[in-house]
C-alpha cells in the first residue's frame, strides 16, 4: 500500500481552477463546441496510404509527410507500438513496414532492418490479424485465398436470424458489409517489384477451431460453385446499405474502419472518383488528416459531441454559471445536434423514440449512450436542456439490456460466439454492457425522478461486476481506475451508503495503487489477459487524466478530506502548467482493449477540472 503524506502545495486548489477554467475556454472552438484530437496509432497512416494507392490517388507530397510520420513513431528497436511509450506491435509494424516499402523505401534501408526480424520472429505476415492481410491482399502481398471468408449474403440475413450482421456491434457491421463486397471482388493492385515487400516471411494462420473449420470449408464450398443463387441480389444490397448509411459529411459512422472499407467496396461496385458517394466520402475523409506540414496523420475518429460533454461537465463543477458565454455556447451547440432520427439502434428497440447525441460531428444512425449520459449529466446539472433532456433519459432506461447493464450502442448485443469465428481477430466485434456506460447512464437517471427501478437494476449490476480486489474494470478508459471511478459516483447518486462494504473495498483498493507521488496512473499492458496484465493493474505513471478519475471517485465516496484525496489533488495542482493546462503523453482512452488505445488531447485537463470542482463543492458543502 502506497503512503501519501499530506503537505502543504504552492497554489490553492482555487487557484489551480481558476487557472484550468480560463485555459478550458480559451481552447473551445468559435462554434461553441470543444473537440480535440483523438490520437491513435501508425496503422492509420499506413492505411491511409495504402487507401490512396489503390484508388490512384497518392501523391509524393501526401507521401513524404505520412512517411515522416511513421519514421517519427518507430522505436527505437526498429519496431511500432500502438500506444505510447507500448510494446512492440506486429499488426503496426507489419502495416508500417508494408506501406513504407509500398511508397519506395529499400527492402535493405537499415530503418527497416529489425522490424523485418520482429516481423519474422512472430511468425510473419500469417500471424497478424486478418485487417493486416486484407490490406496486403489489396497489392498481391498476401493470397486472397487464404483470407477467411464472410459472404456478401450475410446481409441478406434478417435480424431475427441465428446470424445477421445485426449480431455484430456497430462499428462491426458497418465494416464487415463492405469487406465482404471487397471479398467477392478480391481486388489487386500489383506493386512494381521494388516497392512490394515480399522478402517477408509469409508465415502461416494460426489454426483454427473447430467451428472456423467449419464455417470457412462451408463457406468456401458456396464460394467454389459456379452457380452462386442470391449472390448479385446480395452484392446490389450491400452497396445500397452502405450508400444509406453514408452520412451528411460523407463518412459512415464518423469512424475510420468503415469509412475507408466502404469507399474501397463502392470502388469494386464500379463508383469512380465522379460518384457522388465516392466523391463525398473522399471530401470528407480530408477533414480527418492531421497535418502539420511536415507529418501527416488521420484520425480513427473525432469526439466534439464527448470532448464538449466533458467540458461542459467539468466548467459546472468548477463554478461555471449558466450565464457565462462558454457554457451558454456550448449548450446551444449541443441541443442544435440532438438526433431525432431512427438508427440501426432501432432494429431491436422499434417503439424507441429517437433521442440523444452522437460521439462525432455526423452520426445519426447510432446516437452513444456513453455521450448521451455525460451529457445529459452536465446539462441536468447545468439546469438546462429541456424536453431534450427528457427525451434522452426515456431513450437511455429503453436501451438497458437484459442483465441490466448499459452498452455503447446497442441492447444485448452479446453474440460472444462471433469470437470463434476465425475472421473475428482484429478486436471488439460486440457490444455488451460494460460498468462504465452503466455508471454514467445510472450516475444521471438517479437524479431524475421516475427511473427509479432502472437505477435499481443498473446498481445491482454495477455490485455485480465489482473484482474481488474491489476495482471495476473500464471498458472505454485505462483501465481499472477508469472504471472504478466511474462506478463510484453512480453508487452515491443512486443513494448507496457510504460505508457500504463495496464502496469500502473500492476505496482501500485505489489507496493501495496510488503513486508516491500522489498521483494515479495504470498502463495500458493492464488489459492483457492473464497474468501479464496483474503487474499493471492499477499500476503506472501518473498522469492527469487517471488521477482525476481516482479523485472523482474518492470524493464521491466521501474520502475529501483523506490524505489519499490530498495527495491526488496536490499532484494535480503541482503538475499544472503556467498557461493553467497539463501534459499527458500517455495513452489513457480505450476503442478496444487490447488493439486499440487513444490518446484524447483534451483529457488532460477535462478531467482535473471537474474533478478538482467536485473536490472542492465537497469540502466547502
Amino acid at each position: 500500500m502506497s503512503v501519501v503524506e499530506a503537505r502543504p502545495v504552492t497554489r490553492s486548489v482555487e487557484e489551480c481552477l481558476e487557472a484550468a477554467l480560463e485555459r478550458l475556454f480559451e481552447l473551445q472552438e468559435p462554434g461553441g463546441w470543444w473537440c480535440g484530437e483523438l490520437e491513435s496509432n501508425v496503422t492509420m497512416t499506413a492505411q491511409h496510404l495504402f487507401l490512396l494507392e489503390f484508388l490512384g490517388l497518392r501523391d509524393e507530397d501526401t507521401t513524404r509527410r505520412c512517411v515522416n510520420e511513421l519514421l517519427a513513431r518507430q522505436r527505437e528497436d526498429g519496431t511500432w507500438a500502438i500506444y505510447w511509450d507500448g510494446e512492440p506491435d506486429l499488426a503496426a509494424t507489419v502495416e508500417a513496414y508494408a506501406a513504407l516499402r509500398m511508397v519506395g523505401l529499400s527492402a535493405d534501408d537499415a530503418r527497416l532492418t529489425e522490424a523485418r526480424r520482429f516481423i519474422e520472429d512472430r511468425g510473419g505476415i500469417g500471424a497478424a490479424r486478418v485487417f493486416t492481410r486484407i490490406w496486403l491482399a489489396l497489392f498481391g502481398l498476401w493470397p486472397w485465398e487464404e483470407i477467411q471468408l464472410l459472404p456478401p449474403e450475410l446481409v441478406l440475413l434478417r435480424s431475427w436470424m441465428p446470424v445477421s450482421v445485426y449480431h455484430f456491434s456497430c462499428w462491426a457491421r458497418q465494416t464487415v458489409v463492405p469487406l465482404t463486397v471487397v471479398m467477392h471482388y478480391r481486388p489487386v493492385r500489383a506493386l512494381s517489384p521494388d516497392r512490394a515487400c515480399h522478402e517477408i516471411d509469409l508465415g502461416v494462420v494460426p489454426r483454427k477451431n473447430t467451428l472456423g473449420k467449419v464455417s470457412d470449408r462451408l463457406l468456401a464450398a458456396y464460394a467454389g460453385q459456379p452457380f452462386q443463387p442470391g449472390r448479385e441480389r446480395a452484392l446490389a444490397v450491400a452497396e445500397r446499405w452502405i450508400i444509406e448509411r453514408q452520412e451528411l459529411d460523407g463518412s459512415w459512422g464518423g469512424i475510420q474502419p468503415p469509412w475507408v472499407w466502404s469507399l474501397i467496396a463502392l470502388a469494386c461496385r464500379g463508383h469512380g472518383h465522379d460518384s457522388p458517394y465516392l466523391s463525398r466520402g473522399l471530401a470528407g475523409w480530408k477533414r480527418f488528416l492531421v497535418d502539420d506540414g511536415f507529418r501527416l496523420r488521420p484520425e480513427a475518429c473525432q469526439s466534439p459531441v464527448w470532448d464538449t460533454a466533458l467540458a461542459l461537465l467539468g466548467a459546472e463543477a468548477a463554478g461555471a454559471s449558466v450565464e457565462h458565454q462558454g457554457v451558454r455556447q456550448g449548450v446551444e451547440w449541443v441541443l442544435q445536434e440532438e438526433i431525432r432520427e431512427r438508427g440501426d439502434w432501432s432494429v431491436r428497440l422499434p417503439g424507441a423514440e429517437p433521442a440523444g447525441w452522437a460521439f462525432e460531428y455526423d452520426n445519426d444512425l447510432y446516437p452513444d449512450v456513453d455521450d448521451v449520459a455525460v451529457l445529459g449529466l452536465a446539462l441536468h446539472e447545468l439546469g438546462m436542456g429541456g424536453g431534450a433532456l427528457d427525451r434522452a433519459c426515456r431513450w437511455l432506461a429503453a436501451m438497458q439490456s437484459s442483465d441490466d447493464g448499459w452498452a455503447a450502442f446497442d441492447v444485448d448485443n452479446t453474440a460472444y460466439w462471433l469470437y470463434r469465428i476465425p475472421f473475428c481477430d482484429f478486436g471488439a466485434v460486440i457490444d455488451p454492457p460494460s460498468v462504465d456506460v452503466t455508471a454514467h447512464v445510472v450516475e444521471l437517471l438517479a437524479r431524475r425522478p421516475g427511473y427509479e427501478d432502472a437505477v435499481r437494476r443498473g446498481v445491482g449490476y454495477l455490485l455485480a461486476k465489482q473484482e474481488r480486489d474491489g476495482s471495476w474494470f473500464g471498458r472505454w478508459g485505462v483501465n481499472y481506475v477508469y472504471g472504478t471511478g466511474a462506478a463510484l459516483p453512480a453508487l452515491a447518486a443512486a443513494g448507496v451508503p457510504r460505508m457500504h462494504p463495496a464502496i469500502r473495498r473500492a476505496v482501500a483498493w485505489l489507496v493501495s495503487v496510488q503513486n508516491e507521488d500522489g498521483g494515479f496512473g495504470e498502463d495500458c499492458r493492464s488489459y492483457e489477459a492473464g497474468e501479464a496484465g496483474l503487474p499493471w493493474h492499477g499500476h503506472g505513471v501518473s498522469t492527469p487524466s487517471q488521477t482525476a478519475w481516482a479523485l472523482i471517485g474518492l470524493v464521491a465516496a466521501g474520502e475529501e478530506h483523506s490524505d489519499s484525496a490530498a495527495g491526488a489533488a496536490r499532484w494535480l495542482v503541482e503538475q499544472q502548467g503556467d498557461d493553467g493546462d497539463w501534459d499527458e503523453e500517455y495513452f489513457t482512452g480505450t476503442g478496444f482493449p487490447r488493439d486499440f488505445l487513444i490518446r484524447y488531447h483534451l483529457y488532460r485537463i477535462v478531467w482535473p477540472v471537474l474533478a478538482l470542482g467536485r473536490l472542492r463543492r465537497a469540502r466547502v458543502g
